[in-house]
């Protein structure tokens, strides 16, 4: 099997596909996020750009994620549950999981280490739980644009005790990113994969810091606004699952991880 100029040793009986993709995705339920960030026009928008695997990634929340994945039936397109946390050290993280049985496991660890703040929607914005087809449905009380009380340590060994795939957030911001606020990868941590900005090579990453180059590099839109997908992380995988994609990331069996160009 040929891929992108490289030769796989792919046993015959495994069919490995493409799967181009979006991994960090805010819905209404983000005070941050626009309000077209409805399932059933995230789901139009990743499948008119050609995605086929996209992961929905709420500000300490995962309420809307179950109607995301109800919308995205039958179109072709496999949405994971994840979750961006924001670590005690003001870091952000995604966390993805194959099924949202796992996440809420986790989700149940982050809301017991929120602050009890009610969010402000005149200062932070709205905080919508919505249905399938994007419908109304209740307001998030609880402040979600906020730190935890959980240490990015933890939240690591949580999500690799859950089965989980741990990725820290466009790293080279100043805001919220591992670099500038923890100053390091930990040495000690499995980290398969690091996030970078789309508003940053990977040239550039590695030149800016130079830790990077330890590390696959995924790239994300963090979509906030139906005009933010980027879509550049391209996947040879045999199914959409957290353990072929992180097989993909470490170019083993034939699996296979690259940027490709953006739409």
């Amino acid at each position: 099997m040929v891929y992108e100029g490289l030769r796989l040793n792919v046993p015959d009986k495994i069919q490995l596909k493409i799967f181009r993709s979006e991994l960090h995705i805010h819905t209404v339920l983000s005070p941050c996020a626009g309000i077209e960030m409805i399932p059933p026009l995230i789901v139009s928008a990743a499948r008119e750009r050609g995605l086929n695997l996209i992961a929905i990634t709420d500000h300490n929340a995962s309420d809307n994620i179950s109607a995301v994945m109800e919308a995205a039936q039958g179109t072709g397109l496999t949405v994971l549950p994840g979750i961006e946390i924001q670590t005690q050290e003001d870091v952000h993280v995604l966390c993805l999981f194959d099924e949202l049985d796992q996440l809420l496991d986790l989700q149940s660890l982050v809301d017991k280490n929120l602050p009890r703040l009610e969010n402000n929607i005149e200062f932070f914005g709205e905080q919508f739980v919505v249905d399938a087809t994007g419908e109304f449905l209740r307001r998030k009380k609880q402040l979600l644009i906020t730190a935890t009380n959980l240490s990015f340590d933890r939240v690591f060994y949580a999500v690799d005790d859950l089965g989980g795939l741990f990725i820290p957030a466009h790293v080279n911001r100043q805001v919220f990113g591992l670099f500038y606020h923890l100053g390091f990868v930990p040495p000690d941590l499995p980290i398969v994969a690091l996030e970078i900005s789309r508003h940053i090579t990977v040239d550039q990453a590695w030149e800016k810091h130079p830790q990077t180059r330890n590390y696959p590099l995924i790239q994300s839109g963090d979509v906030h606004y139906l005009d933010d997908f980027l879509g550049v992380n391209q996947f040879l995988i045999a199914n959409p699952t957290i353990a072929e994609m992180k097989m993909a990331l470490k170019n083993e069996s034939g699996r296979h991880f690259c940027l490709c160009s953006p739409f």
